[in-house]
């Protein structure tokens, strides 16, 4: 008689007693088959390119990358479903409750662990995709709020992983569902949205002045008008990036 497919889970926890830990308590369970162990978050990005997990175990504070940070860089739609593991007070758990995310907080034990697989169980049975992605963007959103700017993004160029410090940005540009960050002579892409990426850069640093673009100011080495409502923005790159109309007000609001 066929054995039914067990439930492929990848756990990420930089400590690693507790990584050891949670392994040999899924190893308990016989429908479930652990596929990797990481050790920080860009482990993590690797591991779901590299084993297609059903499920990650995702602790939230990890060197490299962190939880969140690992969702933008794997993408929402690529993302296996995913149980947060936590320390954290209030607010992170009101998150997950609210988006109904599921989460283990820190200390647990096997009896806390099985009601978590249990849930697991059902929401791989019978919740849709589209709704899982959903809750999963709202809560991104959400922690967008309560966590200060990102400093770097993690891109890919062709199999390395790098890491695009903010500061070196030069300007963002949307190109269909990714977008582009200009960097020096670099051009990495992220499949990100334009608002997903102005949401979390330093206002202070950076501006949106068209639809498609977002240019870092510290990078700006003067601002031209251009036809009536619009500016165009120099580069220190020698890069030119024209606004629009729609921006005008944001724009001259940093204009003495």
């Amino acid at each position: 008689m066929p054995t039914e497919p067990r439930i492929r889970v990848m756990t990420a926890d930089d400590e690693p007693l507790a990584r050891a830990k949670l392994a040999d308590m899924l190893r308990g369970e016989p429908d479930f088959e652990v596929v990797g162990e990481c050790r920080n978050g860009l482990e993590v990005v690797q591991g779901v390119a590299a084993h297609r997990p059903d499920v990650v175990f995702l602790d939230i504070q990890m060197p490299q990358l962190s939880g969140v940070e690992v969702v933008r860089a794997v993408g929402v739609g690529q993302m296996p479903l995913t149980v947060f593991v936590t320390a954290f007070g209030d607010f992170a758990i009101e998150a997950f409750e609210l988006h109904a995310l599921d989460y283990l907080l820190k200390p647990f034990d096997q009896e806390r662990l099985r009601d978590a697989l249990d849930r697991v169980r059902e929401r791989l049975a019978s919740v849709s995709r589209p709704r899982y992605e959903g809750e999963l963007r709202a809560f991104l959103r959400r922690m967008n709020e309560h966590v200060p700017p990102v400093q770097r993004f993690l891109v890919k160029r062709g199999a390395e992983l790098l890491f695009v410090r903010t500061s070196e940005i030069d300007w963002i540009q949307s190109a269909d569902n990714y977008v582009v960050l200009h960097a020096g002579e670099g051009k990495y892409m992220i499949r990100d949205t334009m608002s997903g990426v102005e949401a979390r850069l330093d206002p202070e640093h950076f501006l949106r002045v068209r639809a498609s673009a977002i240019v870092n100011l510290e990078r700006v080495s003067s601002i031209r008008p251009w036809s009536g409502a619009e500016f165009q923005f120099v580069l220190r790159s020698g890069a030119t990036v024209l606004s629009s109309r729609r921006f005008r007000d944001r724009i001259r609001s940093i204009i003495p």
